[in-house]
């Protein structure tokens, strides 16, 4: 993917850093990060991986699209449970190597297939208390076994 990828080529560092034309810079594998923010409350909800053909994607529906590492495979965010994130904004980096997505989650407003209203519930402890287990904030919005039917 890299130069020959379906936005504009990357000609010079100046122009991709302060240019206003978008080249989005994927890794070996044709991927690049996307961080996902709730648009009203700012926490972040998600991390991601987004190919060409999702990003694309993504841009031309105005909701979230993302590349499967483990299904191999496009994912619509919400197509199977209802939580469709509709994108309110999205950004890339100084360089083009991290997307920065700003979403409304339908559905039961949870963006984790675990049922939370994000995938960051859990904190991990520091200093004194490093050793202390995982700290979890917030329930479970819906039942997965419900939604997913596994």
């Amino acid at each position: 993917m890299g130069d020959d990828c379906l936005f504009h080529p990357r000609e010079d560092k100046e122009k991709v850093e302060l240019g206003s034309q978008l080249c989005p810079k994927f890794d070996d594998q044709g991927l690049i990060p996307a961080i996902v923010t709730d648009a009203d409350s700012g926490e972040v909800i998600m991390f991601a991986w987004m190919n060409e053909e999702s990003l694309s994607r993504s841009i031309e529906i105005g909701e979230a699209v993302f590349w499967s590492r483990s299904r191999k495979e496009l994912w619509h965010k919400g197509a199977t449970s209802g939580n469709v994130q509709t994108i309110i904004e999205m950004r890339i980096d100084c360089d083009q190597d991290a997307l920065w997505l700003k979403v409304k989650v339908g559905g039961h407003g949870a963006s984790c297939h675990n049922g939370y209203h994000g995938c960051f519930y859990r904190e991990i402890p520091t200093g004194e208390n490093r050793f202390d287990d995982l700290k979890t904030h917030g329930e479970p919005v819906f039942n997965p076994k419900d939604v997913y039917k596994k």
